[in-house]
């Protein structure tokens, strides 16, 4: 997802990241795995440098489909 800040470290490449802007506008990422995996926060602690479930997206979904 190339429009999130790489600054939140592996996240924002993961294949299992789902961003969420709230109400407010707040932008938080959601880890997916939490659904089904209790290891997993819902709500990782930004950044995440090290994480046992980390998959890299494919490149194909990191592009934005025109």
């Amino acid at each position: 997802m190339p429009d999130l800040d790489p600054r939140a470290g592996l996240c924002p490449s993961c294949l299992h990241v789902r961003p969420v802007t709230s109400a407010r506008g707040s932008r938080f990422l959601m880890c997916a795995r939490a659904a089904t995996d209790p290891r997993f926060p819902k709500y990782p602690r930004l950044p995440v440098i090290r994480c046992p479930g980390y998959e890299r997206q494919s490149q194909d979904r990191e592009t934005p489909q025109a």
